[in-house]
């Protein structure tokens, strides 16, 4: 199944806690992260995105890459611009730090998505998801007007929206563990993916190839 939406990579670019590296490029079972999900995305969407401030990192894989319109470096700002640049109206947008989003766990998003809704979004026991979520093209303008008075919290904008959450029973239908919401934001989450990887790689391994 090709997903009708955009598939959207947020790239946030050089991290302090990873010595400036990019968390995109950082290696997991000897796979750089972006690598792992652009094998997902590439099998998905048939226009993927990828925003970033520094494209020049990224000419070797067949995204469309675009930078942020607004300039301040956020991941509200990084779902403007996605949404922005698709030419679809609707976007499913994730983070580039999350090793092991699994293909089933998109697709049982993106199949929720529906007209009367502009952000469907995954609700777990730890809250909402909003880095694994489809946006509407209608959540531009309230974005902009969050965003011209420099508020970058992203769910600040949902009050002004028509969300729909996806349950926690359903994503674990797909995703039994719900490691595809596992993010790498500390050098401790790095070696934490590294343990998954060594006790659970072939069953991983499958939905990145």
């Amino acid at each position: 199944m090709i997903c009708s939406c955009t598939g959207v990579i947020l790239a946030g670019g050089l991290s302090s806690r990873f010595s400036g590296r990019d968390k995109a490029f950082l290696p997991i079972g000897g796979q750089r992260i972006i690598d792992r999900m652009y094998s997902v995305f590439k099998n998905l969407f048939e226009e993927i995105i990828l925003v970033t401030n520094d494209p020049l990192q990224y000419l070797e894989w067949d995204f469309k890459i675009v930078t942020d319109i607004f300039p301040i470096r956020s991941s509200l700002t990084g779902i403007h611009a996605g949404l922005y640049f698709s030419t679809n109206p609707y976007a499913f947008i994730a983070a580039c730090d999350a090793p092991f989003l699994k293909r089933e766990v998109i697709e049982a998003i993106a199949n929720q998505n529906d007209p009367r809704f502009d952000v469907v979004i995954p609700e777990t026991s730890k809250g909402l998801e909003p880095l694994c979520a489809v946006y509407s093209k209608r959540c531009l303008s309230p974005i902009e007007r969050q965003l011209a008075v420099q508020d970058f919290k992203i769910r600040r904008f949902f009050p002004k929206n028509r969300v729909k959450k996806i349950s926690e029973q359903l994503l674990r239908q797909k995703d039994p563990t719900l490691l595809s919401f596992f993010n790498i934001n500390t050098p401790l989450e790095l070696a934490r993916a590294e343990e998954i990887i060594s006790t659970r790689g072939n069953d991983i391994k499958k939905d990145h190839v």
